[in-house]
C-alpha cells in the first residue's frame, strides 16, 4: 500500500479508502490510485482485510433450485450487483427447513456478511427459525419484521394482463397458476382474481412453472370451446399453452389470446411472439444487494417493491 501511495502521490489512508470503497475519495484521485494499483499488480488480501475489519466482503445466496429461468436470471443479477460493489458471492441450495438450517450453517462457516434468500426458498424461510447474527434480505415474500423484503409487483402485473384481455372483448380469462406454495404465484393469482372482481372467475389450473405443465393445462383448456383468453403465471407455461392450442388446431391470437409473465429473452421469439408482463430481474438483484449491504451497515430497509410492465406483442 505504501508503494501504491507513493506512485499515486497520495497518503496511505487515501489508498485504504479506495481499497475499502469509501465514498470519501473524489473520482480523479480514485482513478489515480486504481491506476497505480494496476501498474504495481496490487490486490487487496481479502482474508487479511476480513481479520482487520470483521467483514469478509462476501454475501450468500440461498436458492431452492436454479432450474427455473427466473431463478437463474436472479442469480446473474445478484452476482452482477455484488461484483459491482466488490463483494464475492457464495451460493448454497435449500429445499426444506432442515436444508435451510444447513445452508445457514454453511454460510456461517464461509464467514459471509449477510445473505439473500431467493424466490421459492422464501417460503421455507418464512416458517423457519432464522439466525439472529446474519443479516437477511428475502426476495418475493410478505412483509416480515425479521428481514428486509424485495419483491416484484406481481399482483399489479397480473391485473394489467387480465385488464388487457377484457378490454379486447373477452368475457373472462382462464388462469394457469404456479405452485400453490410460491409467493409469486399466489400474488399473480390474486391480481387475476382482482381484475375479474365483477366476473365469475373460472377454476385455476395449476402448473409447476415448466412448459410441460403448461402444455398439460393448455390441452385441457383447448378442449373447451368457451376458452378464448388465457393468462399463464410464467412464460414457460405460456409456451406450453401455445403448443397445446396449436396441436388442437386453435390459432393464437385469432381463436384464443395468451399472455405470460416474466418477459424472458426468448418470449419475443415464441410463435407468435408472446404478450407478457415484464419482471425487471436486474432491478430486483440490484435492490436486493443494496438492501443487504445497507442492513450490514446498520440501516433499516424493510420493503422494496419493483414495478412490472405489460409488454404487448402478437399473442394477445
Amino acid at each position: 500500500m505504501a508503494d501504491v501511495a507513493d506512485r499515486a502521490g497520495v497518503s496511505g489512508q487515501t489508498v485504504s479508502r479506495v481499497v475499502n470503497d469509501s465514498p470519501r475519495v473524489d473520482p480523479a484521485t480514485r482513478a489515480r490510485v486504481e491506476a497505480a494499483m494496476a501498474a504495481l499488480g496490487y490486490r487487496p488480501h481479502r482474508a487479511a482485510r476480513a481479520l482487520r475489519t470483521g467483514r469478509s466482503q462476501t454475501i450468500g445466496l440461498i436458492v431452492s433450485t436454479l432450474a427455473t429461468v427466473g431463478n437463474s436470471r436472479m442469480l446473474q443479477a445478484v452476482a452482477d450487483a455484488a461484483a459491482s460493489r466488490s463483494y464475492a458471492l457464495t451460493v448454497v441450495t435449500a429445499t426444506g427447513a432442515e436444508a435451510l438450517a444447513d445452508a445457514f450453517e454453511r454460510l456461517h462457516d464461509h464467514g459471509v456478511d449477510g445473505a439473500i434468500v431467493l424466490n421459492e426458498a422464501s417460503a421455507i424461510a418464512r416458517g423457519a427459525e432464522l439466525p439472529s447474527d446474519l443479516r437477511l434480505v428475502v426476495v418475493d415474500a410478505p412483509d416480515d419484521s425479521r428481514f428486509a423484503v424485495v419483491r416484484s409487483d406481481h399482483a399489479a402485473g397480473a391485473r394489467a394482463a387480465v385488464a388487457h384481455l377484457l378490454e379486447a372483448g373477452h368475457r373472462t380469462v382462464w388462469h394457469i397458476g404456479g405452485p400453490a406454495d410460491s409467493f409469486a404465484a399466489v400474488e399473480r393469482e390474486a391480481g387475476w382474481r382482482a381484475a375479474l372482481a365483477r366476473i365469475a372467475a373460472p377454476d385455476v389450473l395449476r402448473g409447476d412453472w415448466t412448459a410441460a405443465s403448461g402444455y398439460r393445462a393448455g390441452a385441457t383448456l383447448a378442449a373447451l370451446s368457451e376458452v378464448t383468453a388465457v393468462f399463464a403465471a410464467n412464460d414457460q407455461m405460456a409456451l406450453g399453452v401455445l403448443r397445446a392450442f396449436a396441436d388442437a388446431g386453435r390459432r393464437v391470437p385469432d381463436d384464443v389470446a395468451v399472455i405470460g409473465f416474466d418477459d424472458v429473452p426468448d418470449s419475443a421469439d415464441f410463435r407468435p411472439p408472446l404478450t407478457t408482463v415484464r419482471q425487471d430481474f436486474d432491478a430486483l438483484g440490484e435492490r436486493a444487494v443494496t438492501a443487504l449491504i445497507a442492513a450490514i451497515d446498520g440501516s433499516d430497509t424493510r420493503l422494496e417493491v419493483v414495478p412490472t410492465r405489460l409488454v404487448v406483442r402478437e399473442s394477445a
